[in-house]
């Protein structure tokens, strides 16, 4: 199947990498600009990209003036970012043909549910739903928000589901305490990392043997699953 471009346009490059890397793990192509400019550009090299998220201060040229030059060429979904939370700007974001607005700072899992409920009403939406992860035993339903492990549902929290669901998405891969957090917490979160750990051990006592088989520290870096 082929992936859905979207471009996301902001000069902050950890909000940018951080939007990419929630983009990717839902199965969208990412494609990064840092202004308007190169949002502009991308577009027109890129014209089958299914929507566009655009920053509205930007240098050289802002969210405003790129989402109007846009219009002129294509309806293409997009979505506006600002720091600022004023009515006014919301109004803008509308007047120059924006399809929804989000202020910052932002939940990225929110930010990606937008983007497919955008998607879907633009007839642009996946092809698919991610399925379920499972492994040895451990089923966690994405669409159903339900963790089954030997056919009994586990009562995890929202973080701890989270947590083993993002490791769940590559298995064997090392996702840092910063990655967790990011993804998890929000790029916003203003508390000590530690916390990662203190959740992740919450969730391998409830996983049991399944946890201490699957669910590996990786010293000084962070956390795993591995598949045996």
């Amino acid at each position: 199947m082929k992936m859905k471009k979207i471009i996301i346009a902001d000069d902050e490059a950890r909000i940018r990498r951080l939007v990419c890397d929630f983009l990717a793990s839902e199965g969208y192509t990412p494609l990064e600009a840092n202004d308007g400019d190169v949002a502009l550009e991308l577009f027109e090299k890129n014209p089958d990209t299914a929507a566009i998220i655009l920053d509205v201060m930007m240098p050289n040229l802002d969210g405003w003036a790129a989402c109007r030059k846009i219009r002129k060429i294509s309806n293409v979904p997009v979505i506006m970012l600002t720091a600022r939370s004023e009515e006014f700007d919301e109004l803008m974001g509308f007047e120059v043909g924006a399809d929804d607005y989000v202020t910052k700072p932002f939940s990225p899992s929110v930010l990606m549910k937008r983007v497919a409920a955008l998607l879907r009403r633009t007839g642009n939406e996946p092809e698919q739903s991610p399925p379920a992860a499972a492994l040895d035993g451990l089923i966690a339903d994405e669409a159903a928000h339900v963790v089954t492990l030997n056919g009994t549902a586990l009562e995890l929290t929202l973080k701890e589901y989270n947590i083993l669901l993002k490791l769940l998405s590559s298995t064997g891969r090392v996702f840092s305490r910063e990655q967790l957090l990011d993804d998890i917490w929000g790029f916003d979160y203003v508390g000590d990392i530690r916390t990662v750990d203190s959740h992740v051990a919450r969730l391998r006592t409830k996983l049991g043997d399944w946890g201490n088989a699957h669910l590996k520290t990786v010293y000084g870096i962070g956390y795993k699953i591995e598949a045996e």
